[in-house]
């Protein structure tokens, strides 16, 4: 490899922070924001669209959707996540980050505003709609996980990096709290134009036909800021790590950091474009990939899938969580609107007071105590809080606020921890050529967790008396044994996350080892320098 190779390496982790890193934040940012509103929306919807579509007359209780719809409803934006994943993840490697960015945001929008115009002439045919867009809008989600990740990683210099990728991430917590605004907004301005009575005095009246745009409006709402920031995200030029290791061209990729770094690069003379090698890149099934690097995948894939089981669990069925403890009320008090509201109400809360903050504790103190730490810690309190929950269970049934404090609590550590270093470290330990392969690999098997908690928890957590579950359900093992389960999958995530090695404060040529073969070769004289 040329020596340029490592003077632009080089430049890029010791260059200061600059408006283009906060730029890119943004840019990646507000995917993520509409990845967590268009992923966790869905949860403030689906007891609208069981009074909507399954409504039974005479029927003491509001419609609720049947367990097959509600499943493949929660789970099939996930199976399209994990599908884009492995897709876009191995594009962004063949392609170039930049080729497949815009893609995935353009994908993300246009399904978000389809699956608002699901319309059908039966109850089926308008679910059947909406999961065939949610799957593709899923499959888009996908594609930005790696894509981000990736992107941000090699923008970042080697002190502040780990920062800058949890910022991006970060902005899953703003979704999700704007999912909850979003949802009391609509949901109150329809609430005050069309009054309805709770299903128990009125059982029709309580569903106003209006409220068939509510569900609408909010899931089309999801485009918003994929198509504000669209512009921006195809002005952004390819990363200079991949230019220079990946593709070869070191000149353009000098050429491309003086402009978004604002660094002169002075050359000496010519450089070459071609960059050549004594030994040939191992691939992503080789030995030699095994060998350096087959546990730490092994330990980003299997942390992912564990914190993804929890992480899904809570969020996507907050409000039976709320329901079982009395939090919400029964839903035969309240209208349908009066559901979308409080439901929404709740998750706002919970995202205000615990997942936002967990965020950006980690994007404060990651590069101050490592990965490692926070990693472990946040495994560690999400199975003190999920046993301290299950434990007194019948605690909590009477004192609402207490458990909601301790629900919470769950969220942070879950935020200040797995859920966002499981993000982060993919990026920083692999190859260059191999770094979106592998980032997208870690994040699928994360999303197969997260179908594990959307459909095993659907069940699971139904009562233990078949009376007392929801319409269609079979009786599950309750919401205290569930919590049981969650707490002892993190201690799983915690037992994995010693394959995974710390990358705090290393560039990541040194994580990745891609200057080893370098090392090897003959030294040659340096032929541009940094001014």
């Amino acid at each position: 490899m040329a020596t340029v190779d490592n003077t632009v390496l080089t430049t890029l982790d010791s260059s200061k922070t600059q408006w283009y890193h906060y730029k890119a934040v943004i840019i990646s940012g507000m995917g993520f924001f509409t990845d967590a509103y268009d992923l966790f929306c869905v949860s403030l919807i689906t007891k609208l669209l069981g009074r909507i579509y399954y409504h039974v007359p005479g029927s003491s209780k509001p419609g609720v959707l049947p367990p097959h719809v509600a499943a493949a409803i929660n789970g099939v934006a996930l199976c399209g996540t994990l599908l884009g994943q492995l897709f876009f993840g191995l594009l962004g490697d063949r392609l170039g980050r930049k080729k497949v960015y815009g893609i995935t945001l353009f994908l993300m929008a246009l399904c978000s505003i389809a699956s608002g115009l699901s319309f059908g002439s039966s109850p089926k045919s308008v679910m059947t709609t909406l999961c065939f867009f949610r799957f593709w809008l899923g499959f888009g989600i996908g594609g930005d996980y790696p894509l981000s990740a990736t992107i941000m990683a090699e923008y970042a210099n080697k002190k502040t990096r780990g920062s800058f990728i949890a910022a991006v991430f970060a902005m899953q917590g703003f979704g999700i709290l704007g999912g909850g605004l979003v949802g009391m907004g609509i949901s109150g301005v329809f609430r005050a134009l069309y009054n309805a009575p709770a299903y128990s005095v009125d059982p029709v009246g309580s569903t106003p036909p209006e409220a068939d745009y509510v569900w609408r409006i909010i899931l089309m709402l999801g485009a918003l800021p994929a198509v504000l920031s669209y512009y921006w995200r195809m002005k952004m030029p390819e990363t200079a790590r991949y230019t220079a290791l990946v593709a070869k061209n070191t000149e353009q990729a000098r050429k491309d950091m003086e402009k978004v770094l604002n660094v002169e690069i002075q050359v000496k003379k010519p450089a070459e474009n071609n960059l050549t090698q004594k030994n040939k890149p191992f691939g992503l099934f080789s030995r030699e990939f095994i060998l350096r690097h087959g546990l730490h995948l092994l330990g980003t894939a299997s942390a992912w899938f564990f914190v993804d089981i929890a992480y899904y669990s809570q969020n996507l069925f907050q409000k039976e969580i709320f329901s079982a403890v009395g939090w919400l009320p029964p839903a035969k008090s309240m209208s349908a609107l009066d559901e979308v509201f409080k439901i929404s109400f709740s998750q706002f809360l919970i995202a205000f007071f615990g997942t936002v903050p967990g965020y950006w504790f980690t994007v404060l103190l990651i590069d101050r105590i490592g990965r490692f730490l926070i990693q472990s810690l946040g495994f560690l309190f999400m199975t003190v809080f999920m046993f301290a929950l299950a434990i007194p269970y019948q605690h909590w049934l009477l004192n609402k606020t207490g458990f909601l404090i301790m629900y919470g609590l769950t969220f942070f550590f879950a935020n200040f921890g797995p859920n966002s270093t499981t993000f982060i470290v993919p990026a920083e330990i692999f190859p260059a050529r191999l770094r979106s392969t592998c980032h997208g690999i870690s994040a699928a098997a994360g999303k197969a967790g997260a179908i594990v908690g959307a459909f095993g928890f659907l069940y699971a957590a139904q009562n233990q008396d078949k009376t007392k579950t929801d319409a269609g359900y079979p009786a599950g093992i309750g919401i205290r044994n569930s919590l049981f389960i969650l707490g002892g999958i993190n201690l799983l995530g915690f037992a994995c996350t010693f394959l995974v090695p710390e990358a705090n404060g290393k560039s990541l040529e040194e994580m990745s080892r891609d200057n080893e073969d370098e090392e090897e070769q003959e030294q040659e004289p340096r032929n541009v320098e940094p001014v």
